[in-house]
């Protein structure tokens, strides 16, 4: 009876819970983070676009380069741009059209750009389209690798840019155009105002909330993912 009572005795406890004590916040405390939550996502939601649609120009800057798929509207603001600023040159980028080709006698967002420059008052001499090849993606490093490319090729020596570009795109379009040409080229930019939504309050139409959440995801991306984006 005793071996029997001592084998029973040292066979293992199996334990499934425990008491413990933790660190919670109180009523109070709940409170105040939970305003702390309210007050940081204010914050983003009426930050974020001032954040994309940055415009941080060079005042110097010997060249403007214009992405070719920007509305007419925007393309005017560039040249108004030009106009006021030190620029020797405008160069303008983007790739294939995708429809209408067979209508117009431009293959790519560039050239009609160019024309459509040329259309408003500005000098032939003054303006260059470089084309971005065709690319199935990162479409907006393809533009800014073509402009470097094109840029190391020419008869051009400059130490400064701005690149024109539209509302929340343009953080992304600084980003690669940085990545590519610093530190032998300083890159400053220019953000068109859309006139698709109210860039104050953009959360309020459905133009707005998606072009905010696309370009945010793909800053994102490009910033801490693949920069060739």
């Amino acid at each position: 009876m005793r071996t029997k009572n001592s084998q029973r005795q040292n066979f293992p406890k199996i334990k499934l819970i425990k008491r413990q004590e933790i660190w919670t916040l109180t009523a109070q405390g709940w409170a105040i983070a939970i305003a702390l939550i309210i007050y940081f996502i204010f914050f983003a939601i009426t930050n974020v676009h001032s954040f994309l649609a940055v415009t941080s120009p060079i005042k110097s800057a010997e060249v403007l380069i214009v992405e070719g798929w920007l509305p007419d509207y925007a393309v005017e603001e560039a040249l108004a741009e030009f106009k006021i600023g030190s620029y020797r040159q405008i160069v303008t980028t983007g790739g294939s059209l995708g429809k209408g080709s067979h209508l117009t006698e431009y293959n790519n967002f560039a050239e009609v750009t160019v024309a459509t420059l040329i259309k408003l008052g500005l000098e032939a001499e003054k303006v260059v389209a470089v084309p971005t090849p065709l690319v199935v993606k990162d479409r907006s490093y393809a533009s800014a690798a073509e402009f470097y490319r094109w840029l190391s090729n020419s008869n051009l020596q400059i130490k400064s840019i701005n690149l024109f570009s539209l509302d929340a795109h343009t953080r992304r379009s600084w980003l690669l155009f940085k990545k590519l040409l610093n530190p032998d080229i300083k890159v400053g930019v220019i953000a068109a105002k859309t006139q698709d939504y109210n860039p104050e309050k953009w959360w309020v139409s459905s133009a707005g909330a998606r072009t905010i959440i696309d370009e945010g995801i793909a800053y994102i991306y490009a910033r801490f993912l693949n920069w060739k984006a």
